[in-house]
C-alpha cells in the first residue's frame, strides 16, 4: 500500500536555513552579511543550473526578512511566519512561475498588487522562477517598478538561462551565480542522508550517484530515491549501475588495455560487446574520453583521489592501468579521442568511425619522434660511425645526391681511354631535363675505406631519401663542406 505521508528525499531534506545549503558558500555569506548589516537590495537575481538551490535560497531569504527574530541571517524556522513561508501559505510571499505567467497582463496585475504594503509580515517578497521566459513587453512593464519598488517590497528572480534575461533587468538587481556542486560535496551530503535514512551503499555507489547528478543536489536525491525504490535499504553497485544506465567501468578498462597494449585485433569484439550491451556508441565514446582523462590524472598528479573522488581499491586499479603507458602516450590517446568526437557525432556510420579511431590509436606506439628520425638517418648513412659519405655508384664513378652519375670534385680524374679500346659510341640523346642546370649543392665528404653498406644503387637510393627528407625539413641531416676552398685568414 502506498504511504500517503511519504515525502520524497528532495523535499524532505530541502534546506531550511542558509547554513544547510550545500556548495554555495559565497552566495550564502553575502546574503547573510547583507541582512546582518541592513543592506537589503530591492531585487535579487539568482542564476545557475537546475537543482543547485536558487528557489530554496529565495525562500530562506523571505524567512530571514520576516522571521519574528529578524531580520536575521539565521531564521528560526519554527515561528508562524517561517512556518507559513515554508508551507507556501503566507499571502505576503508570492511565488509564481515565469513560464505560465509571462504575459504583460500578469505583470500589470503584479504591479497593482505591490502598490500596497504587506498585510501580515514585515516584507513583501515576490519570487519569480524561470524569469527568462517572461516576454519582452512584460519585462519592459516591470522596469519602473523594479527600479523604484514600494517600501519593503523585495523581488527575487531565479533563472537557468541568464543570457535570455534583458540587460535592463540584470542591471537593476543584485546578481548571484550559483555554482555546480562538486562531486565531493554531493557525496558527503548523500552519505549524511543515507545515515539518517538507514540506507546502505558502498563508497563506489555514492560516487556513481554524485557523478550522475552532474552538479545538482536535487538530482542526486532523486536518483537515490529511485535506487532505494529498486533495491530497498541496501543498494548494490551492480543494480545501481543498471538503474543509472552508467557504463560498466570494467568495459572501459578493457578498451584502454587494448589501446595501450597496441592490439587492434581486440577492438572489434569489444565494440560489438558495447553494442550488445545496449549502450549508445556516442555516449560510450564520451565516457571513454573521461576514462582516459582519469588515467592521465592518476599518472600525473600526486593525490588523484582528491580530483576523482574514488576509493582506494579503484585507485589501485587506475594506477596499475596508467602505469602501463607514459604521460605523453596517455595525452596522445586523449587528444585523439577528443578529435574524433566530431566525426562520431556527424557520421552516418558511427560504429565504423569508432572502430577506425580505436584501431588507429592502437598503432600509436609505432610513432617515432622527429629527433629520433633524424638521428636514425645519421646512423643509417653509408659511412656508418665514420660519418656520412657520398655513396659510390656502380662503375666506379661518383654518384650525386640523387643518384646522378658525375665525377667527384678534387678526387682525381678519370683514366684515359686505351688505344685498343673501341671508339666511343656517340652519346645517347639526353632528355631535356637531364642537361638542365641544377642549383649548387654542397658536396659531401668522402671517407676512404668506408663500408659501402650495400650496392651502389641501394646506397644512392638511401642517400636520395635522406636528401629528400632533408629538403623537406630544411634541416642538416649530414655534415657538408663548401665547394670553394676557405679564404686565407690574412686576406682582407
Amino acid at each position: 500500500m502506498p504511504n500517503p505521508n511519504y515525502t520524497v528525499l528532495a523535499r524532505k531534506y530541502r534546506p531550511m536555513g542558509f547554513d544547510e545549503m550545500v556548495g554555495q558558500k559565497a552566495v550564502v555569506q553575502t546574503l547573510q552579511n547583507g541582512i546582518r548589516s541592513g543592506r537589503i537590495a530591492q531585487a535579487y537575481l539568482f542564476s545557475g543550473t537546475r537543482g543547485v538551490g536558487k528557489t530554496t535560497a529565495a525562500r530562506i531569504l523571505a524567512k530571514a526578512l520576516n522571521c519574528e527574530k529578524g531580520p536575521t541571517p539565521t531564521p528560526c524556522g519554527v515561528c508562524p511566519f517561517c512556518t507559513a513561508i515554508q508551507e507556501d501559505r503566507l499571502v505576503d510571499v508570492i511565488e509564481i512561475d515565469g513560464a505560465s505567467n509571462n504575459g504583460i497582463d500578469n505583470i500589470r496585475d503584479l504591479r497593482e498588487l505591490v502598490q500596497y504594503k504587506a498585510m501580515q509580515s514585515r516584507y513583501r517578497v515576490i519570487i519569480i522562477d524561470e524569469v527568462h521566459q517572461v516576454s519582452k513587453p512584460a519585462f519592459n512593464a516591470l522596469l519602473k517598478t523594479l527600479e523604484e519598488p514600494p517600501e519593503k517590497t523585495i523581488f527575487v528572480f531565479a533563472t537557468t538561462e541568464l543570457q535570455k534575461v534583458p540587460v535592463t533587468i540584470v542591471s537593476r538587481c543584485q546578481y548571484f551565480e550559483f555554482k555546480r556542486v562538486s562531486v565531493k560535496e554531493i557525496t558527503a551530503h548523500l552519505v549524511d542522508i543515507a545515515r539518517r535514512e538507514g540506507l546502505t551503499l558502498t563508497e563506489t555507489g555514492f560516487g556513481l550517484l554524485a557523478r550522475a547528478a552532474d552538479g545538482s543536489i536535487r538530482d542526486s536525491l532523486t536518483l537515490l530515491d529511485q535506487a532505494v525504490a529498486f533495491c530497498g535499504k541496501t543498494v548494490d553497485d551492480q543494480d545501481l549501475s543498471l538503474i543509472l544506465g552508467t557504463i560498466n567501468r570494467d568495459l572501459l578498462f578493457e578498451f584502454s588495455a587494448a589501446v595501450i597494449a597496441g592490439e587492434p585485433g581486440r577492438i572489434f569484439p569489444l565494440v560489438e560487446k558495447v553494442i550488445d550491451a545496449g549502450y549508445d556508441l556516442r555516449t560510450f565514446h564520451k565516457k571513454l574520453i573521461e576514462h582516459f582523462r582519469d588515467l592521465l590524472i592518476v599518472r600525473t598528479t600526486v593525490r588523484p583521489q582528491e580530483l576523482l573522488s574514488i576509493g582506494e581499491a579503484d585507485l589501485a586499479v587506475f594506477r596499475a592501468e596508467a602505469g602501463k603507458a607514459g604521460e605523453e602516450d596517455l595525452l596522445r590517446f586523449l587528444q585523439a579521442l577528443q578529435s574524433g568526437e566530431a566525426s562520431m557525432k556527424y557520421s552516418s556510420q558511427p560504429q565504423i568511425a569508432f572502430e577506425t579511431l580505436l584501431v588507429r590509436m592502437c598503432h600509436f606506439h609505432k610513432l617515432i619522434e622527429l629527433k629520433d628520425v633524424i638521428a636514425g638517418l645519421d646512423e643509417a648513412s653509408p659511412a656508418g660511425n665514420a660519418g656520412p659519405v657520398r655513396p659510390v655508384a656502380a662503375g666506379g664513378q661518383g654518384a650525386g645526391p640523387f643518384g646522378t652519375r658525375r665525377p667527384f670534385s678534387g678526387a682525381g680524374t678519370a683514366p684515359s681511354a686505351s688505344p685498343k679500346s673501341p671508339p666511343a659510341s656517340p652519346p645517347a640523346k639526353s632528355k631535356p631535363y637531364e642537361n638542365a642546370p641544377s642549383p649548387p649543392r654542397p658536396k659531401v665528404r668522402e671517407e676512404a675505406g668506408a663500408p659501402s653498406g650495400g650496392s651502389g644503387k641501394e646506397n644512392a637510393l638511401r642517400f636520395s631519401n635522406v636528401r629528400l627528407f632533408q629538403d623537406k625539413l630544411k634541416a642538416r641531416v649530414v655534415s657538408v663542406e663548401e665547394t670553394r676552398p676557405p679564404r686565407p685568414e690574412n686576406e682582407e
